[in-house]
């Protein structure tokens, strides 16, 4: 019986060898195509290890100019919104009121910047453009008065008190835009400002619900005006979205009659 069993065994693994030197020849050429397929596999991987840095930059750019496209994109809205409603104080339309905003002070007096402004304000209520100057500045502090330093030069530029009416809440310019509307009453008005500030303004008047028109006022580009220009591009950014969103101003208050009593005197 073993003797059996051996030969059985032995008749099994000759079978085995035989299989095997039957593959042989098969195992050979598989063995023989690894080779070029590693090669493949090589010369891939190097295209795509240099494809990665290219992929990356690519990435980078696409995303800067998504970022360029909504940095300007709110500037694109300030210029379309404003661009056919630009003046001078030539052409300005007629309006009852002309708003102009306030642009800081230097030792209690208006600086060069909003001197030209108020220049602007003055020969328009000269001409006869309008009749009522609303004059919205800063006064959140006691010893720092835009609205009064800018009534101040007015008067003494030939514009008689009594066609001046001060806000004294307007801290940024959709404040003066939202309390032109909601405070004083305005409802058409041609805004003074400098040539970089002018489209915003009235943009955001109109969103504010403004019938506004503008006149930029020429200076000389100096620093200031370098600097003035380069942050409208930011500041653009938050006229967008105080369009949008419509946010109340930091002081709204109560309404005032400045404006309708300075008009009515004129009718009387």
């Amino acid at each position: 019986m073993r003797g059996a069993v051996r030969g059985l065994a032995g008749a099994v693994r000759g079978l085995a060898g035989a299989a095997r030197g039957a593959l042989g020849p098969v195992r050979g050429p598989a063995r023989a195509a690894r080779g070029p397929a590693r090669a493949v596999r090589g010369a891939l991987g190097s295209v795509r290890a240099r494809l990665r840095p290219v992929r990356a930059r690519r990435r980078a750019v696409r995303v800067v100019m998504a970022l360029c496209v909504l940095v300007l994109l709110p500037s694109a809205w300030t210029h379309a919104s404003a661009g056919p409603r630009l003046r001078t104080t030539a052409d300005a339309p007629a309006a009852e009121v002309a708003v102009v905003f306030g642009a800081g002070l230097w030792n209690g007096r208006p600086t060069p910047y909003l001197a030209g402004r108020l220049d602007a304000a003055a020969e328009l209520y000269r001409t006869g453009k309008v009749k009522v100057v609303l004059v919205t500045g800063d006064n959140s502090r006691t010893e720092y008065d835009e609205p009064d330093a800018m009534r101040e030069y007015l008067t003494g530029h030939g514009v008689p008190d009594a066609r001046i009416v001060s806000d004294y809440a307007g801290f940024d310019s959709w404040d003066s835009c939202v309390r032109a509307r909601e405070i004083f009453g305005v409802r058409r008005a041609v805004l003074v400002s400098q040539g970089f500030h002018i489209r915003r303004a009235v943009a955001l008047c109109r969103a504010a619900g403004v019938d506004a028109y503008g006149v930029g006022v020429a200076g000389v580009h100096d620093v200031t005006w370098y600097y003035g220009g380069t942050r409208e591009v930011f500041a653009a950014g938050k006229a967008a979205l105080d369009a949008v969103f419509k946010p109340e101003p930091r002081f709204l208050g109560p309404k005032e009659e400045g404006v309708s009593r300075a008009l009515a005197a004129l009718a009387d």
